[in-house]
């Protein structure tokens, strides 16, 4: 399963690049309204630093005419780019068009396994099930990962999920368990994933022994 980040922030980005293990980033409106940096200045440096993997910036306009425009601007700022289209009639309009011209897609906002249907029939690149709304909303939101597995893998749809809106590391978990191609989450969860009292405790153990170790017998 991939790893993306989910924020627009660079320095978040630049530390979690420096694990290694990072495949991607996400951003939305709402990360970008935080940063204060022009949007498009903003998205490059993101695409810069993240080399040939994607980087999912996202349109605002909510007519199919006005969504195929913005992205077809987003994709001249770089090659890694990836155009987020909220999972609306307009949306699956557009993504059908861009889908043909070769423009990659992210379909966010998706809430149901129909949605994501429609998505991947108009070619959409991935969609972005948002599981910790639905969990917050009282509903099972891995639940919906599961379903949309199933019918992609009925239909050998292409399109890959993207897990969102995750709020611990136990979604990470379930979305690896399910069959997720992709978790995006903000950095604080990433780091979460690494601590374990057990890794703690052994580690210490580990440390308090070698330096019982006369220095000159620990030399490496």
């Amino acid at each position: 399963m991939k790893l993306f980040l989910d924020t627009a922030n660079l320095e978040e980005i630049r530390k979690a690049n420096d694990w290694g293990i990072l495949d991607g980033v996400t951003t939305n409106p709402s990360h970008v309204s935080k940063e204060n940096i022009p949007f498009i200045s903003l998205v490059k440096q993101i695409c810069e630093m993240m080399g040939d993997r994607p980087v999912s910036a996202e349109v605002v306009a909510t007519d199919a005419e006005g969504i195929i425009k913005e992205a077809r601007k987003l994709t001249k700022v770089a090659k890694n780019i990836v155009v987020k289209v909220p999972v609306i009639r307009e949306g699956i309009k557009a993504v059908s068009v861009l889908s043909r011209e070769g423009i990659k897609t992210n379909v966010t906002l998706n809430f149901s396994a129909v949605q994501a249907l429609f998505a991947a029939k108009a070619g959409a690149t991935y969609i972005s099930p948002f599981i910790g709304r639905l969990d917050f909303a009282g509903q099972d939101g891995m639940a919906l990962v599961r379903e949309i597995r199933t019918i992609y893998d009925h239909y050998g749809f292409k399109t890959q999920i993207i897990t969102a809106a995750v709020r611990h590391p136990q979604h990470v978990l379930q979305a690896a368990l399910a069959g997720s191609h992709v978790t995006t989450s903000r950095l604080n969860i990433l780091e979460q994933c690494f601590e374990h009292p057990m890794t703690d405790a052994g580690l210490k153990m580990f440390m308090d022994d070698w330096n019982s170790i006369p220095e000159k017998l620990r030399k490496f």
